[in-house]
């Protein structure tokens, strides 16, 4: 008999929750949008009206607190986050909770301990992690690295007189992030709700994907920025592993916003925009795979799919604006980020029926390695995650 739905409170209804989680969760066979709580009337209304939230309150405490609620869901700012996942540990009640999971290190580290205590099952929102390309291509490259499957065509020219190097096998992994900062929200300037900027905010799902894709130890941190658009990390691991990250904020949209490259054992495995996979190097993996977009409204064109596709749909969608004056016209043919997926492998998880998402070791590290990259910019030195 398969496991009853369960009721889901989301915290905070934001601009996040209500594109995100509470469209999501409305819309699973395997959860119910049972609470809405925020201090936002209009929030309120809409996902009421909206996306058919069975209850409203504005009171969290009373939220967590009803019976009927089985699961949270917790899309605040950082500033209401400890307090919610105190007491839903006290109540026993699994938590989803948006990234970054504080601002400051001393609470990441309390949160962590609570969790502990608890044992309560807790998620946090790294989605890349659940996006069905990089599920694909982190599976495919960890199994090349741990079983390498080099192809027959390597050119090995030295052969028996090749001298053994140390890193020889050791792996890389490459971020590239292209943004447009003229779409942040207001709240990204304000020192008092973002006081690291990008670094924390945007950073910490990058260094997430550099930890899960090396499967090894960060020790050590090199960074540095032009103020808040413009970053360059290089985090390197105990076994010797590097993974670097560039963050510009002064890029398009007309263009793909994420590159991810992992290369290692003679094999590279290739990430464009979550929409498409690419390898080379590693025998019998595809050489090419396609993953479906979100809300395409140019379904006729870009039937080609992957990056060629995606293109093919922006341009149209680019001069969409053009014609209706309206700016968010440009958003078709989404990639899958995992938002959805998140939710519904946390629903696994719960119910024992697979393994944990991105807890929370995993997202007080990726933390820790943001604020060593915060610091090693600020002091213009590299920074010993040691000292974090």
């Amino acid at each position: 008999m398969a496991d009853a739905p369960l009721n889901f409170a989301v915290v905070g209804c934001g601009a996040l929750a209500r594109a995100q989680h509470i469209p999501n969760l409305a819309a699973s066979d395997r959860c119910v949008l049972h609470t809405c709580c925020d201090l936002s009337d209009a929030a309120l209304a809409e996902c009421r009206d909206v996306h058919g939230a069975k209850h409203l309150s504005r009171d969290w405490r009373e939220a967590l607190r009803n019976p009927e609620v089985q699961a949270i869901c917790l899309a605040t700012t950082e500033r209401l986050r400890l307090p919610v996942i105190q007491l839903a540990a006290e109540l026993g009640k699994p938590i989803y909770v948006e990234k970054p999971l504080a601002t400051e290190l001393a609470e990441a580290y309390e949160i962590q301990r609570v969790v502990h205590a608890s044992g309560i099952p807790f998620c946090v929102g790294h989605n890349r992690r659940n996006s069905p390309a990089m599920i694909d291509a982190q599976r495919i490259f960890r199994q090349h690295m741990e079983s390498p499957r080099p192809c027959p065509w390597r050119w090995d020219r030295e052969g028996a007189d090749r001298p053994p190097l140390p890193e020889d096998g050791v792996a890389q992994f490459c971020c590239r992030i292209n943004d447009d900062w003229y779409s942040w929200k207001s709240w990204v300037f304000d020192p008092t709700q973002a006081p690291h900027g990008p670094m924390l905010f945007e950073m910490t799902h990058f260094t997430d994907l550099c930890n899960w894709f090396l499967a090894a130890e960060p020790v050590e941190v090199m960074a540095m920025d032009s103020g808040m658009l413009n970053h360059a990390v290089i985090i390197r691991y105990a076994t010797g592993e590097l993974a670097t990250i560039s963050l510009c904020a002064n890029g398009t949209f007309g263009y793909p916003k994420e590159l991810y490259e992992a290369m290692g054992n003679g094999g590279i495995v290739v990430v464009d925009h979550m929409c498409e996979i690419r390898t080379a190097g590693i025998a019998d993996a595809p050489g090419r795979r396609t993953y479906p977009f979100l809300r395409d409204r140019h379904p006729a064109l870009g039937q080609e799919g992957g990056i060629a596709g995606w293109l093919a749909k922006k341009r149209a969608a680019c001069a969409d604006v053009v014609r209706t004056g309206n700016p968010l016209d440009q958003f078709t043919a989404e990639p899958d980020k995992g938002h959805a997926h998140a939710l519904d492998r946390f629903v696994d998880q719960i119910q024992g029926h697979g393994p944990e998402v991105c807890g929370i070791d995993a997202a007080v590290l990726a933390t820790r390695v943001a604020f060593a990259a915060i610091r090693a910019a600020a002091e213009h030195r590299p920074v010993l995650l040691e000292e974090i």
